[in-house]
């Protein structure tokens, strides 16, 4: 099973989405547990990394799993608030936007993305 962390991060009614140019996706920011890791940890760090701003985290939003090629992938998620921004963003991210939830909803490219920030609408 590989697991990873990530997280619903908001500011002022908006949540940060992330580009991929890898994949060309726009999806949550999110990745694997270092060794050692615990999901909260990992959520905190992954975000940081991948939209350039520090979170903290306010909620559970629970987990999702998914098949990808190398196996079965487990991802918590969490809700966090945005802190201090300004980091460099991680190499595999190109471009973070801050939309509403429902310009989210459109915009991410996967349906399991989609149900996590239908959990975290009710408090963004």
């Amino acid at each position: 099973m590989i697991r990873a962390a990530g997280a619903i991060l908001h500011r002022e009614g908006l949540v940060a989405v992330v580009h991929r140019p890898r994949y060309d996706d726009w999806t949550l920011p999110k990745g694997k547990l270092e060794d050692g890791e615990g999901d909260r940890e990992a959520a905190v760090r992954e975000v940081e990394e991948e939209t350039g701003h520090a979170g903290a985290i306010e909620r559970d939003l629970g987990t999702i799993g998914y098949g990808v090629e190398a196996g079965p992938k487990s991802v918590r998620y969490f809700l966090m608030a945005a802190g201090a921004g300004g980091r460099p963003l991680a190499n595999d991210v190109d471009e973070v936007r801050w939309v509403g939830i429902d310009a989210a909803v459109a915009m991410v490219t996967y349906d399991r993305d989609r149900e996590v920030l239908e959990r975290a609408r009710p408090f963004v």
